[in-house]
C-alpha cells in the first residue's frame, strides 16, 4: 500500500476508537480542565518543557489526539498553541476540552504529512509525545514537516515510547521478557483488535498499521534534517499505558525516551513575512 492508503485506514481506526476513549476518561478530563492551570503532563515532560521555556512561545503538537497535552502546555505558559491530528472526532474532543476550560488553543484536523502550508515557519517549538512516530510510514517526510513548521532555531521535543518495545508482546507477563520480533523489522504491524489503551477493551476495528523504527533511524534523520541535538535521555518508566507492567521486571528494556533538538536554518525575509 501507499502512504496515503495507510493513513486512510488509521484515520478510520482512530475515529472508531473515539467513542470508546470518550467513555473511558472524557468526563474526568472535562472537569479537570475547568480547573485553572490544570496540567495533565507527567513530571518528566513538565520539567523538560519548563527547561526549554514556554513563556511567550508559539507551540505546535503533531498528533495531538484530544488535545489534553497541548492544553496543558498552554496552561504552563505558552502563548499561541496549535494542535494537528488525523482524527476529526478526537479534534472535536479537543475543542470541547478547550471550551470547557476557556483555553485559547487552535485544533486542526489533517494528516500529519499534509499540515497546511499556512503554518510554515510559525512555531518556536514542535512537540510530539507517546505513540506519534509509530504511526508514520515515512519518517523522513515526517521530519520534513516538522522542519517547515519551525522558525529558525526553533526546537523539536520528543517524549516517546522506546522503539525497542516493538521487539516484545505488550501482553508478555513473564520475567525475563521473550523477544518476539526483530529490532530491525521493516514491515508494519497490522492489528484489528482496537485502540483502547485505557480500559484495554478488545473490539473488532478496521485494520490499523504501526511502523517500527530503530533509534538510529530516528536520531539520524533528525541530525540529517538540520537539527542539532541538545539532549537525549532514556527512561525505565512507561508512558504508553501498554507496557506499564514491564516496570516491575528486573531485566527490562528502556521504556521511553526524550529528545530535544534545535533546528539550525536561516529563513528568508520573504518567508518570515508570512509568519502568523
Amino acid at each position: 500500500m501507499k502512504r496515503d492508503d495507510y493513513t486512510a485506514f488509521n484515520r478510520k481506526a482512530w475515529n472508531q476508537a473515539e467513542p470508546i476513549h470518550r467513555k473511558q476518561n472524557f468526563e474526568r478530563l472535562l472537569q479537570d480542565f475547568k480547573k485553572a492551570g490544570y496540567n495533565q503532563l507527567d513530571k518528566t515532560a513538565t520539567e523538560l518543557l519548563q527547561a526549554i521555556g514556554l513563556a511567550g512561545k508559539s507551540v505546535a503538537q503533531v498528533c495531538c489526539n484530544n488535545g489534553r497535552e497541548l492544553l496543558s502546555v498552554k496552561n504552563l505558559g505558552a502563548k499561541r498553541c496549535t494542535g494537528f491530528d488525523i482524527s476529526e472526532r478526537f479534534i472535536a474532543q479537543a475543542r470541547e476540552l478547550a471550551d470547557a476550560g476557556g483555553i485559547d488553543c487552535e485544533f486542526v484536523s489533517c494528516d500529519a504529512y499534509h499540515v497546511p502550508s499556512q503554518y510554515n515557519e510559525s512555531f518556536d517549538l514542535v512537540f510530539c509525545t507517546v505513540g506519534t512516530l509509530g504511526w508514520m510510514p515515512e519518517l523522513d517526510k515526517f521530519f520534513d514537516v516538522v522542519k517547515r513548521l519551525l522558525v529558525s532555531n526553533g526546537r523539536l521535543f520528543l517524549y516517546e515510547m522506546h522503539p525497542i518495545l516493538d521487539m516484545f508482546d505488550p501482553e508478555e507477563s513473564k520475567d525475563p521478557l521473550q523477544i518476539r520480533h526483530s529490532y530491525f523489522r521493516k514491515e508494519p504491524f497490522a492489528d484489528t483488535t482496537g485502540l483502547d489503551y485505557y480500559g484495554h477493551e478488545r473490539y473488532e476495528s478496521v485494520p490499523q498499521y504501526w511502523f517500527p523504527h530503530t533509534m538510529a533511524e530516528i536520531l539520524s534523520l533528525c541530525l540529517r534534517g538540520g537539527f542539532r541535538l541538545e539532549a537525549f535521555r532514556e527512561y525505565d518508566h512507561d508512558i504508553s499505558n501498554a507496557y506499564a507492567h514491564f516496570e516491575k521486571f528486573d531485566a527490562r528494556p528502556p521504556l521511553s525516551y526524550s529528545l530535544t533538538a534545535v533546528l539550525e536554518k536561516e529563513n528568508s525575509d520573504s518567508r518570515n513575512s508570512g509568519r502568523k
